[in-house]
C-alpha cells in the first residue's frame, strides 16, 4: 500500500490531539488537588506517621472548610467510636441526620451509625429506638442483630426469641442453641415463681429447638425433683451422658442426691464410678471421693484418693487423701495438729486455684455461667473447673 500525501498531514494531528488531552487532563487534575483543602494532606501525613490525635484534628478541619465531605464524616465517626469518643460520635452522626439536604441512603446509614454509638454508650434505650427505625431497608440484617444483643442485655428474652426467629427467616445462621438459652432463661422464671407447668412447657420448647441442650435437661431434672419425682429427675439428668458429657460434673451432685433420697447410695457410687472411667474429670472425681466418704466411710475414701494421687499427682487429690487421713487419725494421737494444718494450707490452695474459664475471652470465674459476663457467648464457659492460675 502507498503512503498517500494526505496521511503525512494526518500524523501530526494526531500527535497534536494527543498533546491537547493531555493537557486537558492535567489542569483537571490540578484544579482537583487544588481543591482540596490542605488539611486533608496533612491528615494523611499524621496518619502515614501514626499520629492519629494530629490527624483527627487536620480531618475535623477539613469538614469545617468542606461540610459535604460525607464519607470522611462517617470515617471520623467510626474512628471516634472505636477510641471510646462516644460523645463525639454522637454528634457528627446526629449532625449527618438532622440535614435536610442529604440523601435518604447516606441519612440512613448515618442513623445506623448513630444507633452504634448509642449501643456503645450504654444508652440502650435511645440505641433501641434506633435500630427500630431501621427494620426494613438496607440496614435491616445488621439493626435486628443489635435489637437482639439489647434484648439479651436487657433480658427481654420473650422479644429476643422472635428477633432470632426473625434473624433465621433472613437466612442468617440458626439461632436454635441460642433460643433454647431464652426458653431456658424464661423456664428458670416460671419455676422461682413456683410456675411448674409454665417451666415445663418452656424446657419442652428449648429441647425442641436444640434437642442436644444440657442446660434444658438439666433444668428439667430439677422441674421433676422439685415435685418429688426422683425417678423422672434422674433420668431427666442422665441424658447429659448421650448429650454433652463435658456437663457431667453439673449433674453428677443432683444425681447422688436423687439416688441418696431413694436410698440407692450404691447405685450413685457406681454410676460415678461408670462415669469416671469413661469420661475422666477431677470435678468428678471429688464428688466420688466425698460420696465414698459419706457413704462407705474413711477408710475406702483414703484408699480412693491415694489410687488417684499415685496415678495424676495434684493438690485436689493431695487435699481429698489428707482429708481422709486426718478423719481416720485418733484425737489424740500425735501430730494431729500438724497434719491438720497441712490439709487446711492444702485445702485453702485449692479453693482459691480452681476457677471456670471462657474459651473465647479467657474471662475467669469461681462459679460457672451459661452465659459468660464478659463476651456474651453462650456456653463458651467450660463446666470442667481448672486447677491453676
Amino acid at each position: 500500500m502507498e503512503l498517500e500525501a494526505w496521511h503525512l498531514l494526518v500524523i501530526p494531528l494526531f500527535f497534536a490531539l494527543g498533546w491537547l488531552a493531555a493537557r486537558v487532563d492535567i489542569r483537571h487534575v490540578m484544579q482537583e488537588s487544588r481543591a482540596v483543602p490542605r488539611s486533608y494532606f496533612k491528615g494523611l501525613n499524621y496518619l502515614l506517621n501514626e499520629q492519629p490525635d494530629q490527624a483527627i484534628e487536620a480531618f475535623l478541619e477539613v469538614t469545617r472548610l468542606d461540610p459535604d465531605t460525607l464519607e470522611l464524616h462517617f470515617a471520623l465517626g467510626a474512628l471516634f467510636r472505636r477510641r471510646g469518643e462516644l460523645d463525639r460520635a454522637i454528634r457528627i452522626h446526629q449532625s449527618l441526620v438532622d440535614r435536610a439536604d442529604l440523601p435518604q441512603d447516606q441519612r440512613m446509614k448515618a442513623l445506623y451509625g448513630l444507633g452504634e454509638d448509642f449501643l456503645k454508650a450504654g444508652l440502650l434505650d435511645r440505641a433501641e429506638d434506633v435500630f427500630r427505625r431501621l427494620e426494613t431497608g438496607v440496614h435491616t440484617l445488621d439493626a435486628l442483630r443489635n435489637l437482639l444483643e439489647i434484648q439479651v442485655l436487657t433480658k427481654d428474652w420473650q422479644q429476643a426469641i422472635v428477633t432470632a426467629e426473625r434473624l433465621e427467616k433472613l437466612g442468617c445462621v440458626s439461632q436454635n442453641a441460642n433460643t433454647a438459652h431464652y426458653h431456658c432463661e424464661l423456664a428458670a422464671a416460671d419455676m422461682r415463681r413456683g410456675d411448674s407447668d409454665g417451666a415445663r412447657a418452656q424446657l419442652e420448647q428449648a429441647l425442641r429447638e436444640n434437642r442436644r441442650s444440657a442446660r434444658a435437661c438439666l433444668l428439667l431434672g430439677d422441674l421433676e425433683a422439685q415435685a418429688a419425682h426422683d425417678e423422672a429427675a434422674i433420668a431427666a439428668w442422665r441424658r447429659i451422658e448421650e448429650i454433652n458429657p463435658a456437663f457431667l460434673p453439673l449433674a453428677a451432685e443432683r444425681l447422688v442426691q436423687a439416688y441418696g433420697r431413694l436410698g440407692q447410695d450404691e447405685q450413685a457410687v457406681r454410676l460415678l464410678r461408670d462415669y469416671l472411667e469413661q469420661h475422666p474429670s477431677p470435678d468428678l472425681l471429688h464428688l466420688l471421693f466425698q460420696t465414698v466418704a459419706a457413704r462407705q466411710g474413711w477408710e475406702a475414701a483414703r484408699e480412693l484418693a491415694g489410687e488417684e494421687l499415685k496415678r495424676n499427682p495434684g493438690l485436689r487429690a493431695l487435699d481429698d487423701y489428707l482429708q481422709a487421713s486426718n478423719a481416720l487419725q485418733p484425737e489424740t494421737e500425735a501430730g494431729r495438729v500438724e497434719s491438720r494444718l497441712a490439709q487446711d494450707l492444702v485445702h485453702t490452695q485449692v479453693s482459691q486455684a480452681a476457677y471456670y474459664q471462657c474459651g473465647d475471652c479467657g474471662f475467669k470465674a469461681r462459679q460457672f455461667f451459661w452465659q459468660c459476663p464478659a463476651c456474651a457467648r453462650w456456653e463458651s464457659i467450660s463446666p470442667q473447673r481448672l486447677d491453676h492460675e
